[in-house]
């Protein structure tokens, strides 16, 4: 039986009932039952080429939908591969509900083929881990939903005996639940005394981070900016929450790049009001540890308390990010000193450094795909120099339109964002920049793309190297070692892939072929060949 009535029919019907449209993973003998339930219940299951790809397949969705991804994965090694999709969720915050399939307890005792302890294994990785029962699996159900898009949101894991998949399920015996939103920070000393420090505060600055696009502060942290006149930074995740190109008091993204951090951290150590609104200090290289004075003005507005220390705050409210700010800004006039031609001199100051009008690199194909991308064009990019520069000078004019790994910071996760965001937004331009290693990583999903008439834009940064290790290497007077590789022909790839391929090695060549892949009917792979070391001063 794989219907409604049974445990597997349970588990596809809460998913379904929280939005869930699509489930990634690879089949085996003891997921059988899962699959066929979710497929009853109108979620499709989509074949990736590996687990850990179809672990970010899932995030791809979940970013467009905002509900929860699901991957699939069988007992042994589809599990172990699948682990590091499950750290990313962890440390990126992303909703997913992760099913696996195991031996029922009265095989288990004995037979050890493909057999280890998954949840053992994903304890330290996900929020819960649940071995599903008949008796009680509506409930785990429910709950490993909420827990999944409780704030901070992160993976969860339900271990599914192949007999209990199909046996009959208990109706629940708790109702549903939505996933609270922390409220708005209570009424007293400590926030009067923010709303003291703002209305003091000649040059405050602000940072957005990704929690402010989670609790949908978007809207609200836009208007306090423009209220209070305060520029505002960035992390990577949070990029577009200010329009980059036309904001006047945006000052783009930060993350990784220590050139950007050079003149953004004595800005936020100079400042006399720090606001954070929704940052996690995830996101950021080292250098972000204790930025300011500690005597410093800070206020934060978080979903969880401060317990990592990268930073401290005198005053921390732990609410939901866009009611914090609208209790703070009540009744404050503010006497920011801040004028809009300073920030513009500053943002034009930090563009500069990465070079876009660069004649041909990396910047400039960068600076080629914006200008002929559409505003909600979604971007995916990766791990490596490539994405270090594409963040700091891709423009994000909507919030939630550029999609990477920033917590874990994990190569080939561009290519399957990119595959789940195009299904999950049909008719949508999704392009993703990627480095030539980070691809060669990845190749088997163009298949995925082939199989599911995916339109995807690949723009591939190839010099045939790591480029961000080998940088690393000569900083550190090491040798080089472990990071060229041979050339691959990516457009002939692409082509006996089904889909259509390029080469350029110029800005009007980039530029031509964007228009053919925009005007195409499948993914297109534009193979852009810069010199190596192309990096070098301006990450």
């Amino acid at each position: 039986m794989t219907g409604a009535t049974t445990t597997a029919g349970a588990i596809a019907r809460r998913l379904r009932d929280a939005g869930c449209r699509w489930a990634f993973g690879i089949p085996g003998g003891e997921v059988l039952a899962i699959m066929a339930a979710l497929d009853a219940e109108g979620i499709a299951f989509v074949l990736a080429k590996h687990e850990n790809c179809a672990g970010f397949m899932a995030e791809g969705t979940h970013r467009v939908t905002g509900a929860p991804g699901v991957l699939v994965a069988t007992i042994g090694p589809g599990v172990s591969n699948a682990v590091n999709a499950i750290a990313n969720a962890q440390q990126d915050r992303v909703p997913l509900v992760f099913l696996t399939g195991c031996l029922d307890a009265a095989e288990e005792a004995t037979y050890t083929h493909q057999v280890f302890d998954h949840a053992q294994v994903l304890r330290p990785l996900v929020k819960a881990t649940f071995r599903a029962d008949p008796a009680s699996i509506a409930t785990v159900i429910d709950k490993a939903v909420a827990l999944a898009m409780d704030h901070p949101r992160g993976p969860v894991h339900v271990d599914v005996p192949i007999g209990a998949a199909t046996a009959p399920a208990a109706p629940a015996i708790v109702p549903r639940r939505a996933p609270p939103l922390p409220t708005a920070p209570a009424p007293g000393p400590a926030l009067e005394q923010a709303r003291a420090w703002l209305a003091e505060a000649r040059r405050p600055v602000a940072v957005v981070g990704l929690e402010a696009i989670a609790h949908g502060a978007e809207d609200a942290f836009r208007d306090f900016v423009h209220r209070h006149r305060i520029p505002a930074i960035a992390t990577y995740k949070a990029k577009g929450v200010l329009d980059e190109t036309r904001d006047p008091w945006s000052l783009g993204g930060a993350g990784l790049s220590p050139v950007a951090d050079r003149m953004l951290l004595p800005l936020l150590a100079g400042s006399d009001l720090v606001l954070l609104a929704g940052y996690d200090p995830i996101e950021q290289r080292i250098g972000w540890r204790q930025p300011w004075p500690a005597d410093a003005r800070v206020v934060e507005f978080c979903s969880v308390p401060n317990t990592h220390y990268m930073h401290q705050a005198p005053l921390s409210f732990v609410c939901d990010v866009g009611a914090g700010l609208r209790a703070l800004g009540e009744g404050v006039a503010g006497g920011s000193q801040w004028r809009p031609a300073e920030v513009a001199e500053l943002r034009g100051r930090l563009r500069a450094a990465y070079r876009p009008d660069e004649e041909w690199g990396p910047a400039a194909i960068c600076d080629v795909a914006r200008r002929i991308l559409p505003d909600d064009a979604i971007a995916t990019t990766d791990a490596g120099a490539h994405r270090i520069l594409f963040s700091q000078v891709w423009d994000c004019r909507q919030p939630g339109t550029l999609f990477q790994s920033t917590g874990l910071c994990t190569m080939g996760c561009s290519l399957p964002l990119a595959a789940g965001a195009s299904l999950a937004a049909p008719g949508r331009v999704v392009a993703c920049f990627v480095g030539d290693g980070c691809l060669e990583m990845v190749l088997g999903e163009l298949a995925t793309l082939r199989d599911r008439s995916l339109k995807v834009v690949f723009l591939v940064f190839v010099d045939e190297s790591l480029a961000l290790i080998e940088l690393k290497q000569r900083g550190s007077q090491l040798p080089s070692l472990g990071v060229g590789f041979g050339g691959t022909d990516f457009a002939a790839v692409a082509r006996a892939m089904g889909g259509e391929g390029h080469d350029v090695s110029n800005r009007a060549g980039l530029e031509a072929a964007l228009h053919r892949a925009l005007a195409a009917d499948r993914f297109s792979v534009i193979a852009c060949r810069i010199p190596q070391r192309s990096y070098d001063g301006r990450i």
